[in-house]
């Protein structure tokens, strides 16, 4: 049974999708990382790079939006034949200082601004609709051949020519004229939209999409027995209305997240090292477009043979490897370095065991394989930041990289400045600096001290400053009085 725990009583939304008791989805929304995907904005083309058939788009946010040239609308309407437009620059199709509708498809990243398409999508409970889209396509959770080319070919007759449109997997349970009067709808939406950028005089926000709303009310679209349990009124009455799943309210005195065990999840999501129930365990580090997870035995020797104990331990690490992607909402590109499996047919269990977890993800994956070193390959598409990401600052100590200067290194670097000094007509220097490193630069009874004083001829005078990071500052040259 599926349960969405929602907690939404702060700034800070967050909802979680239990299967079974099992955490399986972690969604954390903060105000300063509020997703722009599925948002609308008219902007304006800054620059126009025909080497990467990619514009940079002014849209009002601080950084410009990446936008390629087979995400143009005006490229999809050209009616040329396919190999003429592949051969095209995007020139053809765009020019610097137009102004131009654009929707968010990934959020802003690292140093990368958000990307985007000129396709526009508008989402309805049964149909996706592209005022420029140009084709017709069914939800792959609709198998039936027939029935996808039935639904296609009655797309194409509804629809004008330039528009586009995705029939969700609930559509075919509508009647037609269900999914007509939402077409026009949409349109009219799509209507309004572009009547309102073309009244704006500069860059900025047409439309916002609710993303934590509909996300919720997208994972509630299906025929899956379950419930939502909510502790804010207000989101219980929107689920309510939209919502095919039966909606409660909790409360309760404690945190939601805390009642139905969920925090220690969040917390686990911001580790570096997971522990399995068998002893095992996985070590994440995380980069801005890969990830590596590296498998560990651990305390896990197992009861029979080597290769059956690595087998076991390897099929448990792709169970839960895959439940922490989904957790941490980990995207890009992902490698899994199991530990190290002589026999073929033992990778191969693998391959198809992590393939069967990941099906379970709403987001698209790709299981590429196994390197020849043995490191399993796997991408995930990445539209927002990762929960570690999301949660956390880069340390300003060591700027992230999670090393910092020794206190060897800060003595000795500053024995070599110190040494720029030797010509200087003052008595003594100040330097601010922690005690290992004062210990360290002056030695066993201040021998290194004393010979750096009698080279730079001045008196050194160290104030000790209490910090965990190694470091030194020279804060005064004068008298020693001084």
């Amino acid at each position: 049974m599926k349960s969405i725990i929602i907690n939404n009583t702060t700034r800070e939304q967050r909802y979680a999708v239990l299967h079974d008791q099992t955490v399986e989805t972690l969604v954390i929304n903060q105000p300063k990382q509020h997703s722009t995907v599925g948002n609308i904005y008219l902007g304006i083309v800054e620059k126009v790079l025909p080497g990467m058939n990619a514009a940079f788009v002014d849209i009002g946010e601080g950084k410009s939006g990446y936008l390629h040239r087979d995400k143009l609308a005006s490229f999809l309407a050209s009616n040329e034949e396919k190999e003429v437009k592949a051969s095209r620059s995007i020139s053809s199709y765009v020019h610097q200082g137009e102004r131009i509708l654009v929707q968010v498809e990934k959020d802003a990243t690292g140093t990368k601004g958000p990307k985007l398409t000129g396709v526009i999508e508008l989402q309805g409970n049964y149909l996706i609709y592209m005022p420029s889209g140009r084709y017709v396509a069914i939800s792959k959770k609709i198998e039936n051949n027939q029935m996808r080319e039935k639904w296609r070919q009655w797309g194409y007759q509804i629809k004008a020519e330039a528009e586009g449109l995705i029939l969700r997997t609930t559509s075919i349970e509508q009647s037609e004229e269900t999914l007509i009067s939402e077409l026009n709808q949409l349109r009219d939406e799509y209507n309004e939209l572009f009547l309102k950028s073309k009244a704006m005089k500069k860059t900025g926000k047409v439309y916002e999409r609710n993303t934590f709303i509909d996300e919720i009310l997208n994972l509630t679209k299906g025929n899956e027995a379950g419930e939502i349990i909510v502790d804010d009124v207000s989101t219980k009455a929107i689920l309510e209305k939209n919502s095919q799943l039966p909606v409660r309210l909790y409360s309760g005195k404690e945190n939601i997240f805390s009642a139905y065990r969920i925090e220690h999840e969040v917390e686990k999501a911001l580790k570096r090292i997971v522990w399995l129930e068998n002893g095992a365990y996985l070590i994440f580090d995380e980069a801005e477009a890969l990830t590596v997870i590296d498998v560990n035995t651990g305390k896990f020797a197992g009861k029979s043979n080597y290769e059956e104990t690595v087998l076991k331990t390897n099929e448990w690490a792709a169970v839960e490897v895959a439940r922490q992607i989904r957790l941490r909402d980990i995207g890009g590109i992902i490698l899994i370095d199991f530990i190290d499996m002589k026999e073929e047919s033992s990778r191969k269990r693998i391959f198809h065991k992590i393939k069967e977890e990941l099906s379970k993800d709403e987001r698209r994956t790709n299981v590429i394989g196994f390197t020849p070193l043995g490191i399993l390959q796997l991408t995930r598409k990445k539209t927002k930041p990762a929960i570690l990401e999301a949660l956390t600052d880069k340390c300003p100590t060591c700027e992230g990289s999670g090393r910092i200067l020794s206190a060897e290194t800060m003595a000795f670097r500053l024995e070599r400045e110190l040494w720029e000094y030797r010509i200087n007509d003052s008595e003594a220097i100040h330097i601010h600096t922690t005690e290992e490193v004062a210990r360290i630069f002056s030695g066993e009874q201040h021998v290194h001290k004393k010979r750096m004083e009698e080279i730079i001829g001045m008196k050194i005078i160290f104030t000790v400053i209490d910090t965990n990071m190694p470091f030194y500052e020279i804060r005064q040259f004068g008298e020693k009085a001084e």
